[in-house]
Parts: structure tokens; sequence; C-alpha cells
């Protein structure tokens, strides 16, 4: 009977620790999933929270903004990055946005094209971008750069879901399925797809058209200059392209146009109620915004963080 009695305490004491550990926030694992825009910035800020809460817990993986939105209104993470507005049915999902950070989409060509002096120089204009993206005609880089070169220009766009390829559109009052091009799983795909085609063009957001740690262009990639003014030259104030803290400077100041510079967001289903979700939350938009320079975005103007703070009150 002692025996018995002894068993039954290790197993009520057993059931009891399952319990608790069941039951205890610091178990809770936070799921991150979405888009590739904010991902780097996303793994920064759970790194440093972590050091903070060592017993925290996250899951990020990055995807395309749509599935970080399918993700969340499935259950399947608690929250999305997201790079684009809400469509107006989206809007109608009960979905909170919580704009974090700011970036913006480039358009990319290849390190290795022969005429990227001149492209520096001359850059292209809104009309001639728009022309390149969404007519889905045979052009010429020579046509667009006055010069005798006849070789074409291959497009490339993404593949998947992606607020890059949406806000990058939305540049030319268009959506992602209008652009024209062969499609490419994933900015750093899309990066390298470029890279490799001396002729190709498409488009990245920063961290992954800049090596972020030195500021400069990833090999292989190099970035269009958009001529604003359309006076068919790069102009001191439209030269911004050559490192990535000047790059950033024009889109605090709004040299660079938006879109298709842009707020990052983080997405959740309806006000968050989980107090792992919530205070994650309220540190990025707190102490966590020490990390968004550094990391390549722009960081937000205080009136628009207290904005996003109150959404959690």
């Amino acid at each position: 009977m002692k025996i018995k009695k002894i068993i039954t305490g290790i197993l009520f004491f057993s059931l009891s620790l399952n319990f608790i550990a069941c039951n205890s926030g610091k178990s809770k694992s936070v799921t991150i999933s979405g888009a590739f825009a904010l991902y780097p910035l996303g793994v920064k800020w759970t790194e440093e929270y972590k050091k903070l809460h060592p017993d925290a817990r996250f899951d990020v993986s990055a995807g395309g903004a749509g599935k970080g939105l399918t993700d969340v209104l499935a259950g399947a993470a608690d929250l999305a990055m997201f790079s684009r507005a809400l469509t107006p049915v989206e809007e109608q999902k009960d979905i909170v946005l919580f704009a974090v950070a700011k970036d913006a989409v480039l358009p990319t060509f290849s390190a290795k094209n022969p005429l990227a002096d001149i492209i520096h120089r001359k850059g292209l204009t809104h009309d001639q971008l728009k022309q390149i993206y969404f007519s889905g005609k045979d052009i010429d880089w020579g046509s667009l750069l006055d010069k005798p070169d006849k070789n074409k220009i291959i497009v490339y766009t993404r593949s998947d879901a992606a607020g890059a390829a949406d806000t990058w559109a939305a540049y030319f009052d268009g959506r992602q399925d209008n652009i024209k091009g062969t499609g490419i799983y994933g900015d750093p795909g899309l990066a390298d797809a470029v890279a490799k085609d001396q002729y190709g063009i498409g488009f990245n957001n920063i961290a992954y058209a800049y090596d972020i740690t030195t500021g400069k262009k990833r090999p292989g990639i190099d970035v269009v200059p958009i001529d604003v003014n359309n006076n068919r030259q790069i102009d001191p104030q439209e030269n911004f392209y050559d490192n990535a803290d000047s790059l950033l400077k024009a889109i605090a100041d709004g040299r660079y146009p938006s879109p298709p510079a842009r707020d990052l967001y983080f997405l959740t289903k309806g006000k968050p109620a989980d107090s792992a979700v919530i205070n994650f939350l309220k540190w990025v938009l707190t102490d966590g915004q020490q990390y968004v320079k550094a990391a390549g975005y722009v960081p937000l103007p205080a009136d628009k963080i207290q904005q996003q703070l109150d959404k959690l009150k």
C-alpha cells in the first residue's frame, strides 16, 4: 500500500509539472511568417529580444507577404511580416497592422551589363520603367539609353505572392499580376537570377540589393537610378544609390519616390491577446527601434510609433 501511494504521488507530481509547463508563458513559441523584405530585421529583433528574455522562443520563416497573411488567418502563425497595403477585401478580415519600419523596392540589373556606366549616368524614367515591366514587348537597352545596342531587356519578376512585387507595380498604378516577365521565387532568388543575366532587370528590397554589413551593393547586382525629373540624366539630388546609407537618407527625406518606398508591418488576426506576442510587439516599437537603421531600414517617426503602440492598449 505504501509503494502504491508513492507511485501515485510521483504520477501526480509529474502531471502537475506537465500542466505547469504547458500553461507557462515561458514555453510559448511565437511563430512569425511572411515577407522577405522584413525577414532580416525580424530575425535581428528576435535574436536581441532573446538576449533579454532567454525563455522566449521564436520560429521565423520567410515565404512572401501573401504566405504570411495566409498563415496568420489560418492560425498557423502569430505574426505575419507584411510589406504592402491591404486590399479592400483583406481590410474586411479583422486584420490589425502594426507599422514597424520603412524600406523600399529598387529596380535592379546585372552588374555585368555592358551599358552599366550609361545606366548610372542617365537612369531610367518612370515611363520607361513602366514600359519595361508592364508592356510585355521586346525592348532593347539601346533604345532607352540612346545607344546603338540591340540586346533585349530580359525581365524577371516574383512568382510568389510578394509585397515587393505589389509595391513595385503600385509605382505604375498596377498590381503584381501586371508585371510581365519570368517568375522567380523569393527575393534572394530574384536577385540571383538578375545577377546571372547580363541583360536582365528585376526589382529587390534593400536588404537583397545591398550588403548591409558593408553598405555596398551585393556582388553581381546593380541598381537602376530613377530619373525622377525626366531630364535624361541623374542629377546630384537623384544620385544616392552608391551605398545603403545614402539610399536610406533619400528614402527618409522623400527623394526616393513612395511607392516604391513603403512601410513594413507586423500583422495579426484581430487585436493580439497573447502576452508573449504583445510584449514582443511593445519591445519592437520601443527599445527594438534602435536596431532598425543598422539593419538597413528607415526608422519610423515618433508619432507614428505611438499610433502603433496605441493599438495594443
